[in-house]
């Protein structure tokens, strides 16, 4: 029977989501992404059980058989796609080794192939998205963290032990001392991830006390990035400096991820994104500043189209055919 489908699972550090998809991209059927709340299950055992329970509920009601699921992609959290596990992910409940690809293949029957969820961004966007027909581009995700995924010659780049391209914790060159949730200090994602570009407002506005902003209504540790985004939006100058300043952090860290990979493009994806060119002008041009000559002009950036609620499903199902 030919195999006409893929399942996509997203397990992420709130919620877990996912879906039926098949070779062009469709979403046919998806889960409740309420359903299954990650952080409730203390063992990756409890989990996986609810997990199969629902992935199967999903194909027999979508009226699909099994037979015709190709495989299954999952992207998570500090997956490795070399051994099936998931290793001491700061933003899932289960801090170990866990061999989650063995766990829901011995339970569904179908072959499961895994890893990081910036990687499956990669891949998706490779079969589905803005990076269809290149072989050389690098993807950041602009998320509560930084995450990124490497291609080079239409490979993912997974380096010896499956953890390559771990970029938004490479230092920033700030020095500032922000602790990242990885043990170091300064790491480009404590400046422009979601969490960063709050953290940057915070400063901010204790940096300049008699700059009025609406961002001062909401308490310090209260102040999300969304804020930020809602006080650029009515033109406040505190706000749109500190998108210039994360787009200028992010430019010069991209200028020097060029140097090693020489790729295409640069591809965003993410809710940081969603601030146009009040970001991404600001990138374009600090990382146009810091190329090397022989780079210059010739890498685009690109920014996602893919649905941002279904697009990590979406990634995660782009592997489910490599299962």
């Amino acid at each position: 029977m030919e195999k006409k489908y893929v399942i996509g699972v997203d397990i992420g550090g709130t919620g877990t989501s996912f879906a039926i998809v098949d070779r062009e991209g469709n979403l046919i059927c998806k889960g409740n992404k309420d359903v299954i709340k990650t952080q409730a299950y203390p063992t990756p055992e409890e989990f996986t059980e609810v997990l199969c329970r629902e992935l199967k509920n999903l194909i027999f009601g979508c009226s699909s058989k099994i037979e015709e699921i190709r495989g299954i992609g999952v992207g998570a959290p500090n997956a490795n796609y070399y051994t099936g596990t998931i290793e001491y992910s700061a933003n899932l409940p289960w801090r170990s080794v866990v061999e989650i690809r063995k766990m829901i293949s011995d339970k569904i029957g179908i072959p499961v192939a895994i890893t990081n969820d910036a990687n499956a961004a990669a891949i998706g966007e490779m079969t589905y998205g803005v990076a269809k027909g290149l072989k050389h581009f690098i993807m950041i995700t602009l998320g509560t963290g930084v995450g990124s995924g490497i291609v080079i010659d239409g490979k993912m780049v997974y380096g010896h032990d499956g953890f390559a391209g771990e970029l938004g914790h490479t230092r920033s060159g700030r020095h500032e001392g922000r602790a990242c949730g990885c043990g170091k200090v300064d790491c480009l994602e404590t400046y422009t991830s979601a969490k960063g570009v709050a953290r940057s407002a915070v400063k901010m506005l204790e940096i300049y006390p008699d700059v009025p902003s609406i961002m001062r209504n909401i308490p310090p540790d209260q102040l999300e990035s969304k804020h930020v985004s809602e006080a650029a939006e009515k033109g406040e100058k505190l706000a749109v400096q500190i998108y210039e300043e994360t787009g200028k952090i992010l430019g010069e860290s991209f200028a020097d991820f060029v140097t090693f990979s020489s790729p295409e493009a640069i591809v965003l994806f993410g809710g940081l994104t969603k601030a146009k060119g009040l970001l991404l002008n600001p990138i374009k041009e600090h990382m146009e500043k810091n190329l090397l000559h022989i780079f210059k002009n010739k890498v685009k950036i690109l920014v996602s189209h893919l649905d941002e609620t279904d697009a990590a499903v979406l990634g995660a199902s782009a592997l489910g055919w490599e299962a």
